[in-house]
């Protein structure tokens, strides 16, 4: 694709001639000939100190917010990363205009609600393209995702991918991180979906009001608003909006609602109520955020044109979803284990509740915090923690750089604020063996903060480690 094409599309002139470009780039180690470069101005670096070694492994023009001594074609533009977005998708042909495209945000239940959308789409015989936190899907293939929601350039080259590849429908994951830094700049979704506003991030965003405006941006690019009426920012979520906007909600009066709910150790039942029809669903996913999960589902498949047949059908077929709220295999003891991703407040709240419900004994909870992120969390989560389990063990995540034991001792401070027994143990296979020799009949193990990944951070280092996978390798040791 010519340069002048693309500079046509951002409508902004070049300095220099026309050339060929043969991909679009943000980083330099990955510049082959050909390539556009865009020099990209972040919290810790500035593309536009890179750019000269950019062009020297074969960049042949630049997008840049100023002009560099650098002879090759330059696109100068106010905001390189929205410059990129618009680049990457001139250069993709507009893949996001060829299928149908929604997303999901919120600090919990995205990646369920986004494996609920696609079981829907399916049953109603479409191809989906699934981009999220545990992996990108197209139809079954599987694709390897480092982040939520990808850098403008890569999401769209996998949507192009996905649209080459015959996908009607994509559903993504949307982080607050995505849409403040504009990776999904110039993408009008048919339907957006906020699920809730917990306390997370708040490393990054510094604020709750940025936190919440954050959100907020995803509306500004989707043609539906579906909102959590639930949610305690509900009501502020819908200022302003000029979209369309839908209520999902338990509620009476909101317009995708829940009621007569059946939680059971096997699932959850309940009656879905729609604008368009009404039905019974039997949920292979228990708790009662399976349900608002299924709700946000629900309400995307119908605006994006599915039955409520497909919608049945669709949630019905899903047995789980990877490391949530997921079952571990103990080989006939007459204990059960969990593993969930719950790493903020409410979803550790959530999912130790939804426990508590059908314990017949005592609920564990085996947990910790991220290093090198939001450090208020700490001690509410070990709060919660206490509150709602019998026994807590303390232990650690991902580190990453921080001194393990500083970030245990936050959490503890939390849990010394109840009455429940607790106990620290710093290595978490230890932690998890600990968890599991304190078992009694009918106790529930919640090992929680994980759920579907398969590595520690320690020292910036990973290490291949799988709580799923520790318990059962422990319990046939045992």
């Amino acid at each position: 694709m010519l340069l002048s094409k693309i500079a046509e599309e951002l409508k902004v002139p070049f300095i220099g001639e026309d050339v060929e470009i043969s991909s679009v780039e943000y980083n330099s180690r990955h510049v082959q000939r050909g390539a556009l470069f865009g020099c990209i101005v972040g919290l810790v670096s500035d593309g536009h100190n890179f750019a000269k070694q950019a062009v020297d492994k074969g960049a042949v023009a630049l997008i840049c917010q100023r002009p560099l001594d650098i002879a090759v074609p330059q696109l100068i533009v106010e905001d390189a990363r929205t410059a990129l977005a618009e680049a990457a998708a001139c250069f993709y042909e507009h893949p996001e205009r060829e299928m149908c495209m929604l997303a999901v945000t919120g600090t919990n239940g995205k990646t369920s609600t986004t494996y609920m959308v696609k079981a829907i789409a399916e049953s109603a015989g479409m191809k989906v393209g699934l981009i999220g936190t545990i992996v990108n899907m197209i139809g079954n293939e599987r694709i390897d995702t480092a982040r939520t929601t990808p850098e403008s350039v890569d999401l769209f080259a996998l949507l192009r991918h996905m649209a080459n590849e015959g996908c009607k429908l994509v559903i993504m994951e949307v982080s607050s991180h995505a849409l403040v830094q504009d990776r999904v700049f110039g993408i009008e979704f048919n339907a957006g979906l906020f699920t809730n506003l917990t306390q997370d991030h708040l490393d990054y965003h510094k604020t709750w009001q940025n936190y919440f405006e954050a959100k907020k941006l995803l509306f500004r690019q989707s043609r539906v608003a579906i909102i959590n009426a639930d949610d305690a920012v509900a009501e502020r979520m819908c200022e302003g909006l000029t979209v369309p906007v839908y209520m999902m909600g338990i509620q009476k009066g909101s317009d995708y609602r829940a009621s007569g709910i059946d939680i059971t150790t096997k699932g959850v039942t309940f009656h879905l109520h729609t604008p368009k029809a009404d039905a019974r669903i039997a949920l292979k996913i228990s708790g009662l955020f399976s349900v608002y999960n299924a709700m946000g589902a629900a309400a995307l498949c119908e605006q994006a044109g599915c039955s409520m047949k497909d919608i049945v059908s669709g949630l019905e077929s899903l047995s789980g979803v990877a490391g949530r709220l997921q079952s571990v295999n103990t080989f006939n003891r007459d204990f059960a284990v969990y593993v969930d991703y719950a790493h903020t407040p409410d979803a550790l709240k959530n999912v130790l509740n939804t426990c508590k419900g059908f314990a017949r004994a005592r609920v564990i909870s085996v947990f910790g915090c991220g290093g090198d992120r939001d450090r208020a969390k700490r001690p509410i989560m070990g709060e919660i923690g206490g509150s709602h389990s019998d026994f807590v063990v303390i232990t650690s995540d991902n580190p990453r750089t921080e001194e393990p034991m500083r970030i245990i001792e936050e959490i503890e401070a939390g849990v010394k604020r109840t009455s429940t027994p607790y106990k620290v143990i710093e290595n978490r296979k230890q932690a998890i063996a600990f968890a599991l020799s304190i078992a009694k009949p009918h106790d529930i193990i919640v090992i929680a903060g994980k759920g579907h990944e398969n590595y520690q951070e320690i020292n910036g280092v990973k290490h291949h480690f799988d709580d799923k996978e520790t318990v059962e390798e422990l319990l046939l040791q045992r």
